[in-house]
């Protein structure tokens, strides 16, 4: 079989980079492993933070302004939400990372607004902040929804003339001086080009890349007052909170179909495995007790004992950033996600989509050119 382009991985990166290279007319063919929008990489969980004032770093901003216009004009010929705006919380000191990265935002052009400790404190009871806490509010942020903005990406570029192969191993990349040669068990696809968006098997089928998977199970909690309203999500929108320990906290309200959303970040979480080889189990001890300490000191109101949880992986590059771009003539790359990728998907895709078709790119990307190691 011989096609344009291949897309190696349907996640929330290659979905998005099979729609956008489909919006232009491209032949393209995109396999993926397992079923579209399937619960075993990392692009599932029912939600996901979207923030418009990136705290990682000032030029995601674009990348996310750009994933929210892809994502409501696709919303508006499908008819469904993928961006759920209810604002969102950076939380900790004056010096940690999310206040002190959100307002690197605010200063080129994202809405921000401040609150001092003490509307902080009024306005969101629900926290046990330390002393020295403060927070900014980014209004154009909120959740996504994760499995059905990938479904929708795949769906969009299928209808465009897309060719989808789920189910479907990827075994070798050949990249050879003419075309690059995608090996499976039941097909090989020859190709001008590749874009490989295989997430934590990324470092496997493009060996000598500095992405290194960790295991980062998703839980869910419930009030411990079961009538109390105070925890919805109108009413607890998404947050990244710095904790004096240098630890963080993140999540999100519930409502209709999905609890409570609190992760850890800086926890023990297991790092530089096989992904073919991901513990599945959830373990008490080991992933549970950690995070529902945490979650006990912060949030009082909520039962620290999650109702909810399922593995998931990231990630993870030596400076927390993507990488995203031209590896050579024939691929082009997307990973590293760092367990903030899903909010800037969309965005992303079309900057593979423009990478790979040699058009000008809309944003900076220099940040995250996969050659800058």
């Amino acid at each position: 079989m011989r096609t344009d382009v291949v897309v190696v991985g349907l996640g929330a990166f290659g979905s998005a980079a099979l729609w956008r290279l489909a919006a232009r007319g491209v032949r393209v063919v995109g396999i993926e492993r397992q079923a579209i929008g399937h619960a075993f990489g990392s692009s599932h969980g029912t939600t996901r933070l979207f923030r418009v004032a990136c705290m990682e770093h000032p030029g995601l901003t674009e990348l996310a302004r750009k994933s929210l216009a892809l994502w409501t004009e696709l919303g508006e010929r499908t008819g469904e939400t993928y961006v759920r705006q209810t604002g969102s919380l950076n939380v900790g000191s004056l010096t940690s990372a999310p206040v002190t990265g959100a307002r690197k935002a605010a200063a080129i052009g994202a809405s921000t607004g401040d609150l001092s400790h003490q509307e902080l404190r009024t306005r969101f009871p629900q926290y046990n902040l330390e002393p020295g806490d403060v927070a900014v509010w980014d209004p154009g942020a909120g959740i996504c929804y994760a499995e059905p903005t990938v479904r929708a990406q795949v769906a969009e570029a299928r209808r465009l003339g897309a060719t989808v192969y789920p189910h479907t191993m990827v075994t070798e990349i050949d990249v050879r001086a003419d075309e690059v040669i995608v090996r499976t068990p039941t097909v090989d696809i020859a190709a001008e080009q590749v874009v490989v968006c295989a997430g934590a098997w990324l470092g496997k089928l493009v060996p000598g890349l500095p992405a290194t998977p960790r295991r980062t199970p998703l839980f869910w909690f419930q009030p411990a007052d079961p009538e109390s309203e105070a925890f919805r999500l109108a009413n607890f929108p998404s947050f990244i909170w710095e904790l004096a320990d240098g630890r963080g906290l993140w999540g999100h309200g519930s409502d209709d179909g999905f609890g409570v959303k609190v992760g850890l970040d800086g926890g023990s979480h297991r790092t530089g495995f096989d992904p073919d080889e991901l513990d599945r189990y959830i373990h008490p001890v080991a992933d549970i007790a950690e995070l529902a300490a945490a979650v006990g000191r912060a949030f009082p109101g909520l039962d620290p004992a999650p109702v909810k949880a399922i593995p998931c992986m990231v990630t993870d590059t030596p400076d927390g950033q993507f990488l995203v771009g031209r590896y050579d003539e024939r691929l082009v790359i997307a990973g590293g996600d760092n367990g903030h990728g899903f909010k800037h998907c969309a965005g992303i895709g079309e900057l593979l989509a423009q990478v790979t078709t040699k058009e000008t790119p809309f944003a900076d990307a220099s940040f995250v050119d996969p050659h800058r190691f």
